[in-house]
């Protein structure tokens, strides 16, 4: 029951996390639902951790979240790296995260190909 606990506590974090970076004024609302219906239920929070740390930071992403990333789908991993990276005081670097997203995208489907 606890690392139950642990799990939902760290999705809420996730969302909030998305919520945080989310300029208001870009979201769509029909596209923030289809990102929570269908690409947050998709990989663990810990593991959107590790990919908004590798993307935005220098995080290191393991191989089964390298895999979960891939089963999200692109256009999942495309439009969650948007939102952050369209926020107001990451937009200046916008170029260096897309380029880091698509080089973590690339990673990932040459790794899940091996397991």
């Amino acid at each position: 029951m606890s690392k139950f606990s642990a799990q939902v506590s760290l999705l809420f974090i996730v969302v909030a996390l998305v919520g945080a970076f989310v300029p208001v004024f870009s979201v769509d609302e029909g596209e923030v639902k289809t990102l929570w219906d269908t690409c947050l239920v998709k990989i663990t929070p810990k593991c959107a951790l590790n990919i908004i740390a590798v993307v935005f930071g220098n995080g290191t992403l393991s191989d089964l979240c390298c895999s979960d990333l891939v089963k999200e789908g692109k256009l999942c991993h495309d439009t969650l790296i948007k939102y952050i990276a369209y926020r107001p005081s990451l937009i200046a670097h916008e170029t260096e995260y897309l380029k880091k997203r698509d080089e973590v995208w690339n990673h990932c489907v040459s790794i899940s190909k091996t397991l």
